[in-house]
């Protein structure tokens, strides 16, 4: 290699960092900018409140009373105790979905006739709301947590289920006749092909689910448990406590926000596919 080649890739690659950088700070900029956007939508909807003589009992909703409870939340410590329990449910809820939904994806994309006969049911059952079954889930179940787990695990099991079988659905028949071709039996297409042609799909699926369990959590804590996210906002409302139950909000939206970036830098993290955008 001559000096003026070296110099030229040492230039190309300084050159590509730059335009790395560049790009973090936009969408960094954008993402700050839709964040202010968005904070000054609730400071002008909290103005609006304590100005209007109806209203003035939520005034403790607007961005200063709700940011100076937060404050004093996090300084008690009460956020991480109202979170925990929350967090606790999800994650069991979201396993036990991934657990059923990734096998079941991967058998109604392999198999034609067990996805004709399941599209009915399962569409039918999936259009049901999760928060349906609650009566179900408390006469079945012995333990409120355990009747929230089983809410959450309907709820997300769905986009994993159908995230999982599109995958499978994708891959080239190419790839299943070359290992089989090498001698490959039917775990080590499982292991070897068909898994990591679909993780970003049942990542993304994952990612989908998340986002649902997420939102069930609330309402399905408002009955019967005294913990978690959906305990504290009806325990705040009940109280007529605002600025708590704005900043209750507030947690879950961030605890929301930062979940699913977790979940998308692992789809950029394990996905093969590459993009230029």
């Amino acid at each position: 290699m001559t000096d003026a080649t070296l110099f030229d890739a040492v230039d190309d690659g300084a050159a590509a960092r730059r335009a790395l950088i560049a790009g973090w700070l936009r969408s960094l900029g954008i993402s700050l900018l839709g964040l202010a956007i968005l904070g000054a939508l609730w400071a002008l909807g909290g103005w609006y409140i304590a100005n209007t003589p109806g209203m003035r009992a939520f005034a403790q909703l607007a961005p200063l009373p709700t940011l100076e409870r937060l404050w004093v939340m996090l300084q008690r410590g009460e956020v991480w105790a109202m979170s925990t329990p929350s967090l606790y449910r999800v994650g069991w809820g979201l396993a036990l979905a991934i657990a059923i939904g990734v096998p079941m994806g991967i058998l109604i994309g392999r198999l034609a006739w067990l996805r004709d006969l399941s599209n009915a049911p399962f569409q039918l059952l999936r259009m049901i709301s999760p928060l349906s079954w609650m009566p179900i889930a408390v006469m079945a179940f012995a333990t409120w947590d355990s009747a929230i787990i089983f809410l959450i695990a309907v709820a997300a099991v769905w986009p994993i289920m159908f995230a999982t079988a599109a995958g499978v659905r994708r891959i080239d028949p190419a790839w299943l006749k070359v290992s089989r071709n090498l001698g490959a039996n039917p775990v080590h297409q499982l292991v070897y092909v068909i898994l990591p042609a679909i993780t970003q799909d049942i990542l993304t699926g994952i990612r989908l689910a998340l986002g649902i369990a997420w939102v069930v959590l609330v309402p399905a804590e408002y009955l019967g448990v005294s913990s978690g996210l959906g305990y504290a906002i009806n325990d705040a409302r009940d109280s007529l406590d605002y600025a708590r139950l704005g900043a209750t909000v507030l947690v879950i939206g961030v605890i929301g926000y930062v979940l699913d970036m977790l979940c998308l830098l692992a789809i950029k993290r394990f996905s093969w596919l590459r993009s230029d955008t």
